[in-house]
């Protein structure tokens, strides 16, 4: 049980430093003055593939949050939070 739970953990984290790639790349476009560069295109199209089939549909039950000409995406910041805690949990087995 404890392999299982080892390689769960390991593969969790490996979703969250993605998450934390499209965070950061999403960041990098939106800050930018400049035309986006094509690795930073890539970038987020590849970070995007690998986290939005599970953010969508937290996305559909939790909407971003408009605040002026800003929105939070709260289901990113709960997908985020509940694979910190499964990877912990994983761990922990």
């Amino acid at each position: 049980m404890a392999l299982i739970g080892a390689l769960i953990g390991y593969v969790l984290s490996l979703f969250i430093l993605v998450l934390l790639v499209r965070m950061v790349l999403d960041w990098i476009q939106m800050l930018s003055t400049s035309p986006s560069a094509e690795w930073l295109v890539k970038g987020r199209r590849i970070a995007h593939s690998c986290t939005e089939p599970i953010i969508a549909p937290v996305r559909r039950v939790l909407p971003p949050i408009r605040a002026g000409g800003m929105s939070i995406d709260l289901a990113f910041t709960l997908v985020f939070i509940a694979a910190i805690i499964l990877r912990s949990i994983a761990f922990s087995l």
